[in-house]
């Protein structure tokens, strides 16, 4: 399988089950309504792992723009790799966001909160300050791609159970870091669906948001670029290196 063919797939699985739980607490007339936070982050966990197990045998399965821009500057893959993926990723989230609009499109219509239909597709800030909510974003992707970054390399030896090693990551960011910006952490989950939820004809929606899209985007850019930095600063001395 080709690495946009992989990056599609894993990323529409991601979101998908990822947006799809947001959908499930935050959406009128869903059975799962109003199950709160823990439910939300254990999803986006399991969403991960289902995603990584699906295609990380084709492709390393990164999944986001953030891990795969850590990769490529920890020397993991080529430039012209990295475009590869950037675009599967994107892709993949726009499919993943249409999915979930079709799996709940009668929640969709009985929700009269225009703010908790946009949560479904991107994120928003508890409180909107763009300095903080831009260092939020850096902080919890830095934990992302430095711990994928940790845990998958070479010197450990976490097998296949790796994925869920890497959902459970996912999970204790969403816990510890989420609070304040809902822990976007991957600028293709966040602006794919922010996409999606501007061109289809979702029921009786509001804006999305454009003057917060930058914020999910370059925060975790950055984040997983100093993220690289640090295991490249870091690991070489652990392993004796220099």
């Amino acid at each position: 399988m080709s690495i946009i063919g992989a990056e599609v797939i894993g990323t529409a699985l991601l979101i998908l089950l990822g947006d799809g739980v947001v959908a499930a607490v935050v959406l009128a007339k869903s059975k799962a309504n109003a199950s709160g936070w823990i439910v939300i982050t254990f999803g986006w966990g399991m969403a991960v792992m289902v995603a990584v197990y699906a295609v990380g045998r084709f492709d390393g399965a990164h999944l986001n723009p953030a891990v795969t821009l850590g990769v490529w500057i920890n020397g993991g893959i080529t430039g012209a790799q990295a475009w590869k993926y950037f675009v599967g990723e994107m892709l993949g989230a726009m499919l993943g966001a249409c999915l979930v609009v079709a799996a709940y499109w009668l929640q969709f219509k009985a929700t009269e909160d225009k703010d908790g239909k946009l949560a479904v597709f991107c994120t928003a800030p508890a409180e909107r300050n763009y300095l903080w909510n831009f260092i939020t974003e850096v902080i919890g992707t830095f934990v992302l791609v430095f711990g994928v970054l940790t845990m998958l390399d070479a010197h450990n030896t976490l097998g296949p159970l790796a994925a869920l090693i890497v959902g459970l990551l996912v999970f204790a960011i969403g816990l510890s870091l989420g609070g304040p910006t809902g822990y976007a952490i991957n600028p293709a989950r966040d602006l794919g669906p922010r996409i999606v939820h501007a061109i289809l004809p979702i029921p009786d929606k509001r804006d999305s948001d454009w003057s917060y899209a930058w914020v999910p985007v370059l925060g975790p850019l950055v984040g997983g670029a100093i993220a690289s930095g640090a295991f490249q600063l870091f690991f070489p001395i652990v392993h004796g290196v220099r």
